[in-house]
């Protein structure tokens, strides 16, 4: 009982923090809850697929990755590492330098097009459709790490060029999709959904502006907004839309892939079990 009562937070200790603008202990035990969200919803999904059938376990795989990797990253910010040591070009009473944490960025670079790319299959919108939304979300959030990264007040044209990709996939996201989900009779599943995301992805420019951009906050409550964002975007909408998806039917959404990419699930129109065929009745 006596190891119980006395363990501590030592992370800082073995992995110090630096700069001016620094990351605390109390920031640190947060982003340990965070972790742990992750771990579990990882764990619980990663069981659930065991028990779904063969052909619907694509939002399974999705999530479990998405969880698995929200888990290590968010380890690694517990941790204090993963960082850099950035000076800082506003809001100087706080500091010349700030440590930045480029960690999370790469969780966004993972997890966002997973998130595109569950929801966008859902919808049934065209495959250059989803390509095209990934892409912009990349350009989003790496526009946001390079500006995370600038010296000087050039950053924000960094963060201009970001927040312009994140209206593009906010549109395209919210009227190509809608569109699209209304074909396979998931629109009010995919308007609650992706609705939710869309009201996250929302705030992610403030909190950007705020903390990494802005320099108004301190690295902890950066943290703390960043992983609260993080915890609602991914394992709150894994577990919406495994309980959701217990209602689709996963042959209209044509969620069947094959050499052709995804197709009909109606037995018989498999394009490449057909080739063999007209290819036969061609040479007779």
């Amino acid at each position: 009982m006596a190891v119980l009562t006395t363990r501590v937070n030592d992370a800082l200790t073995i992995n110090p923090p630096a700069g001016d603008q620094f990351f605390t202990v109390n920031g640190s035990n947060w982003l340990w809850t965070v972790t742990a969200i992750y771990t579990l919803t990882f764990v619980i999904i990663y069981a659930l697929s065991f028990k779904a059938r063969a052909g619907e376990k694509f939002f399974h795989y999705t999530f479990t990755l998405a969880n698995l990797v929200g888990a290590i990253t968010y380890f690694a910010l517990a941790s204090d590492l993963a960082f850099s040591v950035i000076p800082q070009s506003n809001n100087l009473q706080y500091g010349l330098t700030r440590q930045i944490f480029w960690s999370k960025y790469v969780n966004w670079v993972v997890n966002f097009p997973i998130t595109i790319v569950s929801l966008g299959v859902l919808s049934g919108v065209s495959w250059l459709t989803i390509v095209y939304n990934v892409a912009l979300s990349w350009t989003w959030i790496i526009s946001y790490l390079v500006g995370a990264y600038t010296t000087t007040n050039y950053k924000w044209g960094f963060f201009t060029f970001g927040t312009v990709a994140w209206t593009a996939l906010a549109v395209s996201t919210l009227t190509t999709g809608l569109s699209a989900a209304g074909r396979v009779d998931v629109r009010r599943d995919y308007i609650t959904l992706m609705g939710w995301v869309n009201l996250l992805w929302l705030l992610y420019p403030i909190a950007w502006g705020l903390s990494d951009g802005g320099n108004k906050i301190g690295v902890t409550p950066g943290a703390v907004f960043f992983g609260v964002l993080d915890v609602l975007l991914i394992p709150v909408l894994t577990y919406a839309t495994i309980v959701l998806s217990r209602k689709w039917d996963y042959g209209k959404l044509n969620i069947a892939f094959t050499q052709y990419g995804r197709v009909a699930s109606t037995p018989g129109t498999f394009p490449e079990k057909e080739a063999p065929a007209s290819a036969a009745t061609a040479a007779v």
